[in-house]
Parts: C-alpha cells; structure tokens; sequence
C-alpha cells in the first residue's frame, strides 16, 4: 500500500466511511499542507475555516489537526467546497476551492441518484449508487491538484485565538453554559435554548 492510500486509509477509519466527500478534503488538506509547509497542528498554530459541513471537514480535523474543540477549526456555513487554511505565527493562508467537474454518469446512474435522493435503498439502487461513489472517489484521488482546486493566497483576518469561558448555570434547566452565550436575567443567568421557551 502506497503512502497516501495508507494517508488516506486512517482518514476513513476516523471517518467511518470511505466516500467522494472524504476525497475531496484529503485533497484540499494535503495540498494546504503543503503550500503552508506545515505537517499537522499540534495546538492552534494552523487555523481551518470550512465553508460547508460536509464529510471533507472530517478530513481535515484528522490530517490537520483542526478541530472545534481546540478552537482552530472555523464553520462558516455558506454551503460552498472551499476551505482557507491560516498559519497564526505568520497569517499566511491559502484558499482550496474545489472547481472540478465529474465526468457525467449514465442514465441507469442518474436514475439511480434519483431514486436514492427519493429515500430508495433497495439492492439495486444502492449497488449502482456505491459504484458510483466509488468510482468518483478514485477519479478525485487520481486527478492533479489543479483539475480539483482554484489555489489562491488570500489576506484574512486572523481569528482570535480561542478562549476559555467561565460556565453558569442556567436557573431554568440548570444545564451549565459558557458565559458569552448565557442571557443575564435580573433572577440569574438563562441558556439560549430556554430564552427561546419563556
């Protein structure tokens, strides 16, 4: 096994599923990497901001070492494949957009996708849907980083390091919640969630 396919093998074992989502965030990953020459953060000194929720994201939390909890993975939700990476020392970044175009499929394919998008998993339907992911798959991890990706350089503004918050509890359910998020009510302080319910 090759060294990106063993790479690649312990992305999908995070994951739980090997699929062409997956691919393209391994991709993107990599390509950051290495445009940044950087290998993987240890705490916060390479920061990933993600325009979507995808199964790329989860690609990039296991080769980058981007997660939520350590503050340096940012969600911008705006449903778009692309993915800016941000060195903190220096606010060096580069912007991964994914621009390729898949080979167009088959009509037993497209019909296919749409059953399955209709809530179909029969045998058959999920036989040539699973063909068919595969076979994007292996097209996106053969393809040259410029048939995937729009590369740029783009000046950001660096995000604020992450912070530590004290935790109130929330005099309706009496859940703990991180002092920014907390209301301040004149009998104490109150969760969003039951903001919304009073």
């Amino acid at each position: 096994m090759s060294d990106i396919n063993k790479e690649f093998a312990e992305v999908v074992k995070f994951h739980g599923h090997a699929c062409p989502g997956l691919a393209y965030g391994f991709r993107a990953t990599r390509l950051a990497l290495r445009e940044l020459g950087i290998l993987r953060s240890g705490d916060e000194e390479l920061v990933a901001v993600v325009e979507n929720n995808s199964c790329a994201v989860d690609a990039i939390q296991a080769l980058a070492g981007c997660t939520f909890g350590k503050g340096n993975l940012i969600f911008k939700d705006y449903g778009k494949q692309v993915y800016t990476f941000i060195k903190r020392a220096s606010g060096e970044a580069v912007r991964v957009a994914v621009s390729w175009q898949p080979p167009g499929e088959g009509t037993e394919e497209q019909e296919a996708w749409r059953s399955f998008m209709a809530g179909d998993r029969s045998p058959a339907v999920m036989k040539l849907v699973q063909a068919a992911k595969k076979a994007k798959m292996g097209k996106i991890l053969a393809a040259d980083d410029r048939e995937l990706f729009k590369v740029s350089r783009p000046e950001v503004a660096l995000p604020t390091p992450a912070r530590i918050y004290k935790s109130l509890t929330c005099r309706v359910c009496g859940e703990k919640v991180m002092e920014p998020k907390a209301e301040k009510g004149s009998t104490g302080p109150i969760c969003m969630p039951c903001s919304a319910n009073e």
